[in-house]
């Protein structure tokens, strides 16, 4: 039979009252949250389809919350420097990321060193958007279709030059799928980004690249652009007059790109769910439907549960997509 003394006594209830002081303020903290400014680090440079987007999105987030979303752009190493960050970053909130495709699914398959662990090492959030990227050239450009520009780099002893938005990320894969599947030579020009991308296909320095319709939209009504194809398994609902890749003769050439919102792992529940509410208000705003939709956006709401779901899908799907590829980090 255990002994109970009144010094053991003394030490449960000293303990006790320890445990309570220690569980308020993370309480109170969530209750408060966010009293103060919250930074979503977005891995590319400004101007870009998810900056532009995020920008957008959180205008209405710092509305809800009655709080400053200070967007600090971080390119860099596929979208690896920003999520490098973000598992480094205080567990309180203030501190996010827009993650991707890339650095939650592509890059741990691609990066045989990487620095994180996509599923571990993050709190999943929300899903934002999902779009298929569409395949572009300059308008000056002989190729009027997906077969035109397939024949023409078989006619070019050095290849075509393709722009991507960084190492790793869809842009890139899908010039190597494209590439592997016809026996066409393509070489590889990585941004930091694909608002730099775009601007050196507008100014005809690279030949084509699969981008995103938010960024290119502008240069494709204007003219200066034009599209051949989408890398999608169906049309988009506002781009009808546009070929998949599968019907313009390349089946597979296709994949889903994703953002989502993810903060560093043990994130507290209460601000998880406050986070989660905010942005999926926003998503489901008129003004953030009516602004995206038209440039080729699905929007995608969802739990912090379908994010994490998503990851995990990936990491499998399109960890194959990069083996079968042969792509490498540059």
């Amino acid at each position: 039979m255990a002994v109970v003394t009144k010094n053991s006594v003394s030490i449960a209830l000293a303990c006790g009252a320890l445990l309570l002081v220690a569980s308020a303020p993370v309480h109170a903290q969530t209750d408060e949250y966010p009293s103060r400014p919250i930074t979503v680090i977005v891995p590319f440079a400004p101007g870009g389809s998810s900056d532009v987007v995020m920008r957008l999105v959180s205008k209405r987030v710092s509305e809800s919350l009655k709080q400053t979303i200070v967007i600090d752009n971080r390119p860099g190493g596929a979208g690896n420097v920003a999520a490098l960050a973000i598992k480094n970053a205080p567990k309180d909130g203030y501190t996010l990321m827009m993650g991707h495709t890339g650095t939650h699914a592509i890059n741990a398959t691609l990066y045989p060193d990487l620095k994180f662990d996509p599923v571990k090492d993050f709190t999943p959030i929300t899903p934002l958007i999902s779009f298929n990227n569409i395949l572009i050239v300059n308008a000056v450009s002989p190729a009027k279709s997906a077969k035109e520009l397939v024949a023409l780099a078989k006619t070019k002893p050095d290849g075509l030059t393709y722009a991507s938005q960084g190492v790793g990320t869809g842009g890139h894969l899908l010039g190597v799928i494209l590439a592997k599947q016809t026996g066409i030579k393509l070489v590889h020009v990585p941004y930091r980004g694909v608002a730099p991308a775009v601007t050196d296909m507008v100014a005809d320095r690279v030949d084509l690249m699969f981008s995103s319709y938010v960024t290119a939209g502008p240069h494709i009504e204007s003219g200066k652009l034009r599209m051949l194809a989408i890398a999608g398994g169906k049309r988009h609902p506002r781009l009808q007059d546009l070929p998949t890749m599968g019907e313009a003769g390349f089946p597979g050439v296709e994949m889903e790109q994703w953002f989502g919102l993810f903060g560093p792992a043990g994130l507290p529940e209460g601000v998880v769910r406050k986070l989660n509410a905010a942005f999926v208000e926003a998503l489901k705003s008129d003004e953030v439907q009516n602004t995206l939709l038209p440039q080729g956006a699905i929007i995608i709401p969802g739990t912090p549960q379908d994010l994490g779901a998503m990851v995990a899908r990936d990491i499998v799907r399109l960890g194959q997509v990069v083996k079968d590829s042969g792509a490498k980090p540059e």
